[in-house]
């Protein structure tokens, strides 16, 4: 089976993109973490709230209640129930990231971050979540496409196509087309990815800050449901598209997630964290201290 060669230019953008992926998250975690004085532990626990809430829970009981061909199960009544609902499988496709996530930042500032009170916190789990979510995600993927492109080039991709078709032969289909990707990889799709997770990142540190304040305060618990509902909102559009009932470019649908990234990171940024005093700079000294 031979395969369009990926050229020299698409391998460099692979690389690229292999690099900033990795890179930059960490990079921004460390100049976080020095610059505040921030514990790696805040940092790692944002990493481990996406790793358990969004990986291993959010995802096996989505594919289980609603596409379980993609995990080997029969098909049963609720997915057929749901897959020919359009509107609902949109909805439910995007709740599931919205509550699982927001509910494992939730579960993370009650438990391993109870005693953190200090709003950099907030940040810190954000940036822990939203960082280690592009290197998992897109920055493996782009690893696994250098490879990829590698084996094609030097004839060996062919094999990766039989197993396929022996082990899932549904995504035979899936295989052709990375191939035809990675020949045609242009300077704008990397740039189309690093917009998008550079939003995606935004909206993770503005989720954080919602549900860090609605736990510090009893009395705007109302901004955790507010934070599913706005993940909600953001996904809910790229699950539009995705299932086509909606038409949209790719670069439209990144503009969504440009203004919903910001909306969230700046309006939590300014109406929560800026307003609020560290609390140590807060505390009144005892009348020993004065």
């Amino acid at each position: 089976m031979e395969f369009a060669k990926v050229g020299s230019t698409q391998m460099l953008l692979l690389v690229l993109g292999s690099i900033i992926m990795f890179g930059v998250p960490l990079l921004i975690a460390i100049i976080w973490k020095l610059k505040k004085k921030e514990p790696i532990t805040t940092i790692l626990a944002g990493a481990g709230t996406f790793l358990l809430f969004a990986l291993i829970l959010e995802k096996p009981i989505q594919n289980a209640l609603i596409f379980p061909s993609t995990m080997g199960l029969p098909d049963h009544a609720a997915a057929q129930f749901i897959n020919a609902r359009p509107l609902l499988l949109v909805l439910l496709t995007a709740l599931f990231p919205g509550v699982f996530e927001e509910t494992g930042r939730l579960v993370a500032y009650k438990t391993l971050l109870r005693n953190k009170k200090n709003r950099e916190t907030s940040i810190s789990h954000g940036i822990g979540h939203g960082g280690f979510e592009v290197m998992l995600l897109m920055g493996v993927t782009y690893v696994t496409y250098l490879s990829y492109a590698l084996m094609i080039n030097s004839g060996s991709f062919g094999t990766i196509l039989e197993q396929v078709k022996v082990s899932a032969p549904a995504q035979v289909d899936q295989v052709y087309a990375v191939a035809e990707q990675l020949a045609a990889f242009s300077f704008g799709d990397l740039a189309l990815n690093i917009v998008e997770r550079i939003f995606a990142v935004m909206f993770h540190i503005g989720g954080s800050i919602l549900v860090f304040y609605a736990c510090k305060d009893k009395k705007k618990f109302w901004l955790y449901p507010l934070a599913i509902v706005l993940h909600t909102l953001m996904d809910g559009m790229a699950a539009l598209s995705y299932f086509g009932i909606i038409v949209i470019s790719p670069w439209m649908l990144e503009v969504f997630v440009m203004i919903s990234g910001s909306l969230t990171f700046f309006g939590a940024y300014l109406l929560l964290y800026k307003k609020d005093e560290d609390r140590r700079a807060g505390e009144k000294p005892s009348p020993a201290e004065a």
